[in-house]
């Protein structure tokens, strides 16, 4: 049993149950390990909840920030951020539905810690809707706005997605994109 093992069944425990409605019993089930036995692991459900965090937030901005880097026009490279993003959603619904869900639940010394890595991953996002800005493909006053709306549109995205539905995530998130950029006008 190691550590990884422990957070990926607390990922799946804290999604179907919240953060507050799982306890420490039901990942130490989900694991097969007696309750003290988990606490040889990690010391207490805030602890797991902050390393899910980090684990999910990391594996977004590393995909992220290599899409971003790419010298591509602004247009092309948000609508591949766009795919990239809800890919790995949906290719990692439990790790990633905490990230979105729980992530109020952490303790104030955890958030305080959390929130300039979730700063530095939505600044990836507002620096190409900028340089698309610059480069006269967009026509955005508020670029913070429209990150917030884009990324509140791609993560509810996660309560309603099933692999087996209608259309695969591909054709969810350029259908996104064809709408954040062209809008719902003629």
């Amino acid at each position: 049993m190691t550590r990884n093992d422990i957070l990926d069944a607390a990922a799946q425990v804290f999604r179907k149950k919240g953060f507050h409605g799982a306890s420490m019993s039901a990942i130490a089930d989900a694991v097969n390990l007696q309750k003290a036995s988990l606490y040889h692991h990690v010391e207490s459900k805030q602890e797991i909840l902050l390393a899910l965090l980090d684990r999910a937030l990391g594996m977004l901005t590393e995909h992220i920030a290599t899409i971003s880097a790419q010298n591509i026009p602004a247009d092309q490279k948000l609508r591949q951020m766009i795919r990239g993003y809800l890919s790995t959603l949906a290719e990692n619904a439990d790790l990633t539905a905490v990230l979105l869900f729980e992530h109020r639940s952490l303790d104030k010394k955890s958030h305080t810690r959390h929130v300039p890595q979730r700063d530095k991953f939505e600044e990836l996002w507002r620096d190409v809707l900028n340089d698309g800005v610059r480069e006269k493909i967009f026509a955005c006053n508020d670029t913070g706005m429209a990150v917030r709306a884009l990324m509140g549109v791609m993560n509810w995205s996660l309560t309603w997605y099933r692999p087996e539905g209608g259309k695969s995530i591909e054709e969810i998130a350029d259908e996104y994109a064809d709408l954040f950029f062209h809008g719902l006008l003629k």
